[in-house]
């Protein structure tokens, strides 16, 4: 007889019963800022589009959707760089191996920022479309590696894209932790057959690539579905820790009418008493000194 679960890697727990963290300096709240830079082959179809092609066609070149990503790393991403560095904010920087090759300024202002590295496949394609999808995580490795000149220690893939066997494949890559499996508000470990890897929060709803350009919604509900959000981990924080991520694209909220919400945002987060800006890599280490793995590599 076959026995279901509900979740092949990561074993099932109520969030009111998960082992009590000592919350970071004191701070319940862990916002992490995480920045995707993405490189979208200009000869292939986007990956996502704002506008729509007549007739239901995919363009090659797709010049206006091009052009809509490309205005974020000319214009959205100095924004980000300054505003964050002015206040003095850690980053996570969610890179495409081949993005300093292609825009090597715009990955130096990142890098010169102080902003972690988090692999991000080689291209914006997801792994579910590769044909050597452990040959594609070796070589995003291997060339952030060789270009920054330090390997990522985690992986967010294009569109959380995976295939059944990705978790093994990153965690046999060295990754010790993984973004795309947003089942709870704090790390959790997940099975591998390399041995324990971390699912990390990322936080689907509170992606800006959600709330604008699928869901549609104005700058005014941005600031407010954080304020709500705020509201429900401050109480929950007498139990737990709470990490509460700020997933950004550059080309989404680095435009001129969303930026300032963006703003506002950090000021809330920065007004608070309660608050701990983290990278993806320092959440990752606070969290295994905290709660140790309780099994080890399972085929």
């Amino acid at each position: 007889m076959t026995i279901l679960t509900s979740n092949p890697r990561i074993p099932f727990e109520l969030s009111s019963e998960r082992t009590r963290l000592a919350p970071p300096q004191g701070k319940g709240i862990i916002v992490h800022i995480a920045v995707n830079l993405e490189t979208w082959p200009f000869d292939q179809a986007m990956p996502r589009a704002i506008l729509q092609a007549p007739h239901g066609q995919q363009p090659k070149p797709d010049i206006a959707n091009f052009s809509w990503v490309e205005y974020g790393l000319r214009c959205g991403l100095p924004r980000l760089v300054r505003e964050l560095s002015e206040r003095r904010l850690p980053a996570s920087n969610i890179m495409n191996a081949r993005f300093p090759e292609v825009y090597p300024s715009a990955a130096q202002a990142a890098t010169g920022a102080g902003w972690t590295i988090i692999g991000h496949s080689v291209v914006q394609r997801s792994l579910a479309l590769e044909q050597n999808e452990a040959g594609t995580i070796a070589e995003a490795l291997s060339i952030l590696e060789k270009t920054l000149g330090r390997r990522p220690r985690g992986w967010l893939g294009p569109g959380f894209g995976e295939t059944l066997d990705t978790p093994d494949h990153l965690k046999a890559a060295g990754m010790e932790f993984v973004l795309e499996w947003m089942v709870d508000d704090l790390p959790a470990w997940m099975h591998t057959k390399h041995g324990p890897m971390i699912a990390m929060p990322y936080g689907l709803d509170l992606n800006d690539v959600m709330i604008f350009t699928l869901e549609k919604h104005t700058s005014e509900e941005y600031v407010r579905r954080f304020t709500d959000t705020l509201a429900v981990l401050e109480r929950e924080t007498q139990d737990n820790p709470r990490v509460l991520t700020l997933p950004l694209h550059p080309h989404i909220i680095g435009v001129p009418y969303r930026f300032g919400a963006f703003c506002r945002v950090l000021d809330i987060l920065q007004a608070r008493r309660d608050t701990i800006f983290m990278t993806a890599d320092q959440i990752a280490d606070w969290f295994t000194a905290e709660c140790k793995p309780q099994f080890e590599a399972r085929q």
